[in-house]
Parts: C-alpha cells; structure tokens; sequence
C-alpha cells in the first residue's frame, strides 16, 4: 500500500436553533438548549465551512469523525447533520462515531442513527469493521448513552466490549493495521469523572491483551497524546480539540489532524495539525510529528479472559 491519508474531525457541534415542544423541555434538552444560548457564539458556521474546504483541499483518502455531530439529539438535527456530512464525503469514504451530544435522550433509530447508517453501518452492529485499501481496519465504537443531567459519561459495555476483543485478533491476524475509533478517551485522565468513560478499565484490558495500533477519540476538548499499555509497545492514543470552536476556556480552539501512513513495514505515521486561524479565516499548518506505531502480536489467552 502507498500513503494512506486519513482525516479526524471531531465535536463538530454543528449549528441548529432547537424549538422544544413541551415534552422535550422536560428533559435534558432544556439544559443542553441554555448551554447551546450561552455558547453557540462559540462554534462558528465559517469555521465548519472552512473546515470543510480544507479538508476537501487535503484529498484525503478518508475520513474519520469522532461524535458530537449534533447538540440535542433532535430527531431534525439527525437528518441535518447527514445532509451536511453528504457535502463533506460520500458514503464508503467517511466513517462516524456517535458522542453524548448525539445520545442527549433516547431517541428511536429511526429519528437518529438510521440517518448516518451509511457511515456506521459494517452488517455486525458495534464495534463496525470498515477496511481500507486492504491492509488498514478502522474499528467504531459507540461509547454514547443517554445519561442523568449534568452527566456525559460514556459506556461501551459487555458485548461490544467482548467483540471487540474478537475483531482485535482477527484484523491482527489478518495482517491489518487496527485503529480504534470512539468518542470518549480510553486514557486515563484525560477527562474529570462527570464526562468519563465508565468502563475505561476494562477497555484497557481489552487493548493490554489484544493490542491495537492506534486509538482515536474526541470530547477531552483540548489536544492530547496519550500513550496505551499494549501486548508488547504502548498503543499511541490522539484525541483532537473540537474542529469547530474558537479558542475559549472550554476549548482549546479548532482543529483537524491530517493522519498519513507513509510505511506500512515500519509502520511510520505522520500527524500533521491543520488549526484555525482567525487572522487569516481558514486553516492552517501546525505541528507536524512522526508516530512509529507498535506492530502486532498474536494475543496470549489470559485466565478470566473474555471469550
């Protein structure tokens, strides 16, 4: 395989006016909507349509959102969302994970997911399966589930859980290059306890036993490197800011990270940060790094392991 180019975009928080009926107000939506009020200034439709200019600029080969696409979970946010994401990619070349934001209440699947199926769907539920030119596998969790007021946990839970440990090894013995993709950090500390991963120990284990190359998330809000315990080298962990959000003291200020697998043998992976710049009203270049990603290992059975 020649160089592969993935984009991540993450909490893209996209622009929507809610007009709550009664029933909505009596729910979490009514504290979501008097956030959105204090901080909609906040995220800014030009940076999405720069965003979106820049990564289109990027010819990217795909692309990867890491959830928070809508604000309310409204059933019309849904269908937005997916009409903005269509100008963004076409199906089979962008891959999405659902965040607390697009989890605020329950919400049937035929008012919400159902409308991005074409970007989560694989034929076996979560974790989804995507392959890439053969020799990459991206690997979609969903950690979102509605939760109490004041809370934006995440939760992965005992199946997903226990069949992600069955597409490690299978992608692994495959011989592909596995990137693990989920909204909330499987690092710990990387977010206080209200918004936290509760079952990020046991994801942990998952990827200590069964390995990964790469893991990418969102909702920290500020960009991070984060290092993971696996089979034999630690797992590179990236999460980056809102791609969306002037710089405040909630966030750290746009971004996208272009991600490009320059060496399938030495697994070499350059990160290069794409920021927002207000002076000059688009993106532009930030840091560039080079990853050498950890190489896979056939997983050794562990008394108490999950099958």
């Amino acid at each position: 395989m020649n160089r592969f180019t993935l984009a991540h975009v993450s909490d893209l928080h996209l622009p929507f006016e809610p007009r709550l009926t009664p029933s909505q107000r009596l729910s979490k939506r009514q504290l979501s909507a008097l956030s959105w009020h204090r901080r909609r200034h906040l995220h800014r439709p030009e940076i999405l349509e720069a965003l979106a200019a820049d990564v289109r600029a990027a010819q990217v080969d795909h692309i990867v959102v890491t959830g928070d696409i809508t604000n309310f979970s409204l059933p019309a946010e849904f269908r937005q969302a997916a009409e903005w994401l269509r100008t963004l990619a076409p199906e089979g070349a962008l891959s999405l994970v659902p965040g607390n934001h697009d989890a605020l209440v329950p919400v049937a699947s035929a008012d919400g997911l159902d409308h991005w199926a074409g970007w989560t769907r694989s034929g076996d539920g979560w974790p989804y399966v995507h392959r890439l030119g053969g020799e990459l596998a991206l690997i979609g969790l969903n950690s979102a589930l509605p939760t109490a007021p004041l809370l934006a946990q995440g939760r992965l839970g005992d199946a997903q859980l226990a069949r992600l440990e069955q597409v490690l090894a299978a992608e692994a013995a495959a011989g592909r290059l596995r990137i693990v993709v989920l909204h909330h950090p499987a690092a710990a500390g990387a977010v206080g306890w209200r918004k936290a991963l509760v079952d990020r120990p046991r994801l942990a284990e998952v990827l200590r036993r069964a390995g990964a190359e790469l893991v990418l998330h969102g909702h920290a809000r500020d960009a991070r490197f984060d290092a993971l315990p696996g089979p034999r080298e630690p797992i590179p962990c990236l999460c980056v800011p809102s791609s969306s959000a002037v710089p405040s003291a909630w966030d750290q200020g746009a971004r996208w990270h272009r991600l490009s697998l320059v060496d399938q043998v030495e697994r070499r992976l350059e990160v290069e940060v794409r920021r927002w710049s207000a002076e000059e009203r688009a993106f532009v270049a930030g840091a560039r790094y080079t990853l050498c990603l950890p190489r896979a290992v056939a997983p050794r059975p562990e008394a108490g392991a999950e099958a």
